[in-house]
């Protein structure tokens, strides 16, 4: 008589879960000490290099606007390169609202980070004056056409980049975004999108025509490209079953 074999167990299929990251921006590093060194070296780095841009196509001419726009953009991008991974490189107080709106920054670091841009912003403009003097403003931001009009373009403009940042998050997102809105909005509000890359060329030059906008549009840019962030949901990507790993591809 034959024996039976026995019966093998079923097998318990793993389930791999899908959890939605509420933001791509990079990582912080647990030291606060040193991500404010980093956001206020990273802020010195734009505002030296944009507004400096923008100084030299004042005084010179060979820069253009759209090469304005270019150093612009390639600036935000190599900062989010080199100190994305030491404070996530906000350089920019209406970023730190919305990542902090987005739950993605401790309440008590915003102010610290704040500090640290707006320092940072006032250095380099202070660099500005001594190394090109005060031809073309040291790059203030200031409207060309009324109030309203580039209270509007600030806000939506602030509302794209910020939406973009918190959904992609690479730096060549982030720096052709802020190369488009300069290149489109340079000639009428600035293109700030940015309260320390205003303030900065503004404390330095004395020159506060319409100043506020550039704090208020920001902020209330930021406040929208949180709540749109957080309603559509970031992207999903697989979470690593117990004892396995996930598929990197899809988390990158």
């Amino acid at each position: 008589m034959r024996s039976c074999r026995p019966c093998r167990p079923a097998r318990r299929r793993r389930r791999v879960t899908w959890t939605a990251p509420p933001c791509r921006w990079p990582e912080v590093a647990p030291s606060l000490g040193r991500a404010a060194v980093a956001e206020g070296l990273g802020t010195f780095a734009l505002v030296f290099f944009g507004p400096g841009a923008a100084v030299v196509q004042a005084q010179t001419g060979a820069l253009g606007h759209l090469g304005v726009a270019l150093v612009f953009g390639l600036s935000v991008m190599a900062v989010l390169a080199t100190l994305g991974p030491v404070s996530g490189a906000h350089i920019n107080p209406a970023a730190t609202l919305a990542l902090a709106l987005c739950g993605q920054l401790p309440r008590a670091w915003v102010a610290p980070y704040v500090a640290a841009q707006l320092t940072g912003a006032v250095l380099a403009a202070l660099a500005l004056l001594a190394l090109l003097g005060r031809e073309g403003g040291l790059g203030v931001t200031v409207p060309a056409g009324s109030a309203a009009q580039s209270f509007g373009l600030e806000l939506l403009l602030t509302f794209f980049l910020l939406l973009a940042a918190l959904r992609a998050g690479r730096p060549w997102v982030v720096g052709g975004v802020v190369a488009l809105a300069a290149a489109m909005g340079g000639p009428i509000s600035g293109a700030s999108m940015n309260p320390a890359r205003s303030f900065g060329p503004a404390l330095v030059s004395g020159i506060w025509t319409a100043h506020w906008l550039y704090w208020v549009a920001p902020a209330l840019g930021a406040g929208l490209a949180a709540g749109v962030h957080l309603w559509l949901g970031a992207p999903a990507r697989p979470q690593a079953p117990a004892g396995g790993s996930a598929d990197r591809g899809a988390s990158a």
